[in-house]
């Protein structure tokens, strides 16, 4: 085969292979597979789900066998790896098996304030919130779920009129 006619460019074609291997090679947080490996595959967790304040209750230490889990701003932990704190009889217990992101924001574990209910509380423990929502559940518990009352409506329809971005101190872009 000739080469390009004096005086015109010649025309690059992309190299698939070539592509790839640059851009694994360039890519930072990928994965290196030893020559002669298989890559391993990607872990996951459990599937994201979304759960009824019963099916939330399930998860609230106290089986042995079962994990734990709590929701804080609608979003699903498993704080099980925090089970000395969470478990039966530990001294968070009660803010597990339910939404109880009153309780986060005001520090409390009064009954009353194990709910998702925001209404009434200062700037300041809407900070809090803020706060212990990224500093402590989500840079350590991973997310397992989404409360239903977020995007459902009491009788469990579709709230067609939920948007995540006009919840009170919700971002969803922090969430994922």
């Amino acid at each position: 085969m000739a080469g390009p006619a004096p005086g015109r460019r010649q025309r690059l074609r992309p190299r698939p292979l070539a592509a790839l291997a640059l851009l694994l090679a360039l890519a930072p947080g990928l994965p290196a597979a030893r020559a002669g490996q298989a890559p391993r595959p990607a872990e996951r967790g459990p599937p994201v789900r979304l759960f009824t304040e019963e099916e939330l209750a399930r998860y609230g230490g106290e089986e042995e066998d079962q994990p734990i889990y709590m929701a804080v701003k609608g979003v699903v932990f498993d704080v099980t790896s925090g089970k000395e704190f969470y478990g039966r009889g530990a001294p968070y217990n009660a803010l597990t098996g339910k939404d109880s992101t009153r309780g986060v924001a005001k520090m409390s574990l009064d009954p009353a304030d194990l709910t998702h209910d925001t209404t009434g509380l200062t700037a300041e423990e809407l900070k809090s919130l803020d706060d212990v929502f990224t500093t402590v559940y989500k840079a350590k518990y991973p997310i397992v779920g989404y409360t239903a009352r977020r995007i459902l409506n009491e009788d469990g329809s579709p709230n067609l009129d939920f948007k995540p971005e006009d919840q009170p101190h919700f971002d969803i872009k922090d969430e994922f």
